[in-house]
């Protein structure tokens, strides 16, 4: 089997905004299957590596979420208020120092006990952001502030908590609509349903 580092030449690469993040045209020849070497365009939005975290409270099995606006939901027929569970950007931070600070800043809770479910690219025929999901136990011991985001960052987050029961049923209504949200909501239902203990600790 050819590895895939042979199957691909790139031709040429080209900037085409580094306004936010960065958007690149690159134009390569990809080696097909049947043998036949084809030249191919695409472009390519990097913005880096993120995490996302599902905050849970096993006894009254209820989950933490944030509401916020989301210019590009809103622009493609979404009213742009997106439910959501916390999440951000890595910058240079390693996914499980950085969600920890994301979880406070957003949601009001410092968490521990953090564990790491799975790694996932969620948009890869565009983006090149892989995504790191945790999951976390909290309770009311652990809320440290009133969360809400960083408004010079142009945050403005509305923290929820909600049962997950519920949350997965706005899923099926179709009232949660993120795809990192709906992922973390079902693992945690199908994990509710396989063990009658999940394997979370907190530290």
């Amino acid at each position: 089997m050819i590895a895939t580092q042979d199957r691909v030449r790139i031709i040429d690469t080209t900037v085409l905004s580094d306004d936010w993040y960065v958007l690149k045209k690159t134009t390569f020849d990809f080696l097909r299957r049947d043998g036949t070497w084809q030249r191919q365009t695409r472009e390519t939005y990097d913005r880096g590596n993120g995490a996302t975290i599902l905050l849970f409270n096993r006894m009254r099995r209820t989950v933490i979420l944030t509401r916020q606006f989301r210019l590009p939901a809103f622009v493609n027929g979404h009213d742009g208020m997106m439910v959501e569970a916390a999440a951000g950007l890595l910058d240079n931070a390693s996914p499980e120092e950085r969600i920890r600070a994301e979880a406070e800043e957003e949601t009001g809770y410092r968490v521990h006990g953090v564990q790491k479910i799975f790694e996932a690219y969620m948009s890869p025929g565009s983006v090149t952001e892989k995504l790191h999901f945790f999951v976390a136990e909290y309770d009311a011991t652990t809320r440290i502030g009133d969360g809400g985001g960083i408004e010079a960052e142009g945050e403005d987050l509305e923290v929820m908590e909600l049962a997950l029961d519920d949350a997965l049923a706005a899923v099926d209504r179709g009232e949660i609509v993120d795809g990192k949200t709906i992922m973390l909501l079902q693992h945690l239902a199908l994990r509710e349903l396989t063990s009658s203990r999940m394997p979370l600790r907190t530290r």
